[in-house]
């Protein structure tokens, strides 16, 4: 049986995934066999995984800093945000119903097995599995029935790290209180601490360290420096993501949708040197001197082209078209360029149907089947392979597809205009071949010699060295343990 660790934050967003694939690789340096583990995630950026499920985005980069495949024990609980008060639940990697928050709070409870089924399988498995929590502990009033923090703690036996961010301020505060807030046994879960994204110099923290050990009694496993190479990484948030420190004269605009899904394909495009991506925010138009709008993958494709259309970004994309401009349509995006997308059984609302952004002559009809696949691809203008995955619902089919510029298995993807301005297709992840991104930015007049692949794994060993060198993994390593739930 695996030791375990687990690390929680003192607020949202305060660097836990990215600590815990820096971490992971670390240990994996050490010679340690390593697996990632999140109980329950809340995130539209999934991934697919070999055994035919989908999990979070942060944890498919997590297997891949461990040098594991992805898997769907690492997130046994996906949320998946439909609206503003449900979700679709993911459990195991499928679809297990969609919920209202409320229904969701009373249901959480019953998941726990599952996911303690699915951490067992992991600690099978490795010598150390480090554990993500969510949001904060802090949230007592989410206490009863949680399974992604203290709750998941107590069910497993294991320690807690907790972990602040010093950049948002007030992180002297975040730590001490959420002791002074947690219940006795939750408290006594946490081991230790870690300050994170500090800008400067961290001896210049020496004394607010002092002050939370003297108030907590938790050592401090560092303080951890911002790491200025983060936005090489995949991004989990899609406001993260960030072309490199100067941007190129290539400009790919993408509207931020409401229900934005997998836009990971977003990540080697902001890598390259050459290319300025820039994520339009609700009440931005869409940039006038755009090489490419990019219309990413939708949760609520309908809903969101419903605020594409309120947004007044159909009438910038037109606009864009009559100059010249290029579109690229992925999965939701590429269903919002066609003429209609029909909803007969009422998948995404009511049943019906609505009009497309008619840039594509191709129809959409939601089927409640959903396609998940690792795929590989032939990209026809060169014949390049592409590795990727779908993850949609939907059939598109029309007079457009027969222009396909992918070849799956000898069958036809995606559609395009006579000029090949206008692309649509179902493949996630294209991006991330190298030949074909040279290929389709060479369009644009673009040279490419980014080995993309290659600079992930360069910055998770950077990331890894960076944590030695600001965060004591001896500590943190002693304090894991083997996995001892309540009662045992």
């Amino acid at each position: 049986m695996a030791r375990a660790i687990m690390i929680q934050g003192a607020g949202s967003n305060v660097g836990k995934s990215m600590l815990v694939a820096g971490l992971a690789r670390a240990c994996v340096r050490r010679g340690l066999d390593v697996a990632p583990f999140k109980p329950q995630n809340m995130s539209n950026n999934a991934a697919v995984t070999a055994d035919g499920g989908e999990i979070g985005r942060a944890q498919a980069l997590q297997a891949l800093a461990s040098r594991r495949a992805p898997h769907t024990d690492m997130n046994p609980v996906l949320l998946k945000p439909e609206s503003e008060t449900g979700a679709q639940i993911v459990v195991q990697g499928q679809r297990f119903a969609t919920l209202r928050a409320r229904d969701y709070g009373q249901a959480k409870s019953s998941l726990l097995p599952p996911v303690m089924e699915s951490f067992h399988r992991l600690c099978g498995t490795a010598d150390l599995v480090l554990i993500e929590g969510a949001g904060s502990p802090a949230e007592i009033n989410l206490r009863a029935g949680d399974i992604a923090n203290m709750g998941f703690a107590e069910a497993a036996g294991v320690p807690v790290v907790l972990v602040g961010d010093i950049d948002r301020g007030g992180v002297i505060a975040q730590i001490v209180g959420t002791q002074a807030i947690l219940p006795t046994l939750d408290a006594d879960r946490i081991k230790g601490f870690a300050i994170n994204k500090f800008r400067g110099d961290p001896a210049l923290f020496d004394d607010g360290l002092t002050a939370i050990v003297d108030r907590t009694g938790w050592p401090s496993l560092g303080v951890i420096p911002w790491f200025s190479d983060a936005w090489r990484l995949p991004a989990e948030d899609v406001m993260d993501i960030a072309s490199g420190p100067h941007g190129g004269a290539i400009k790919v605009a993408v509207p931020h949708l409401g229900r934005i899904a997998n836009f990971d394909d977003l990540d080697p495009l902001s890598a390259e040197p050459n290319v300025s991506v820039q994520i339009i925010k609700p009440g931005q138009p869409l940039p006038g001197d755009s090489t490419l709008v990019l219309i990413p993958g939708s949760k609520s494709t309908i809903a969101d082209l419903a605020a594409f259309r309120m947004h007044g970004w159909d009438v910038d994309l037109t606009a864009h078209v009559r100059r010249g401009g290029h579109v690229l349509g992925i999965c939701g995006g590429y269903q919002m360029l066609g003429r209609e997308i029909a909803d007969p059984e009422g998948i995404e609302g009511m049943p019906g149907s609505v009009p497309g952004l008619g840039l594509l002559d191709v129809t959409t009809i939601m089927r409640p089947e959903k396609r998940l696949a690792r795929t590989s691809a032939t990209y026809l203008p060169t014949g390049a392979t592409v590795e990727g995955y779908e993850i949609h619902i939907g059939q598109t089919d029309g007079p457009d597809c027969v222009r396909a510029w992918l070849d799956v298995a000898g069958e036809p993807m995606g559609a395009a205009t006579p000029s090949g301005h206008i692309r649509g297709c179902y493949l996630h992840g294209l991006f991330a071949s190298d030949p074909f991104r040279a290929a389709y930015l060479a369009g644009f007049g673009a040279a490419s010699d980014t080995a993309y692949d290659t600079s992930v794994e360069e910055t998770l060993d950077a990331l890894a060295a960076h944590l030695e060198r600001h965060m004591d993994i001896d500590l943190l390593l002693s304090l894991a343990q083997d996995p001892n739930p309540v009662g045992n």
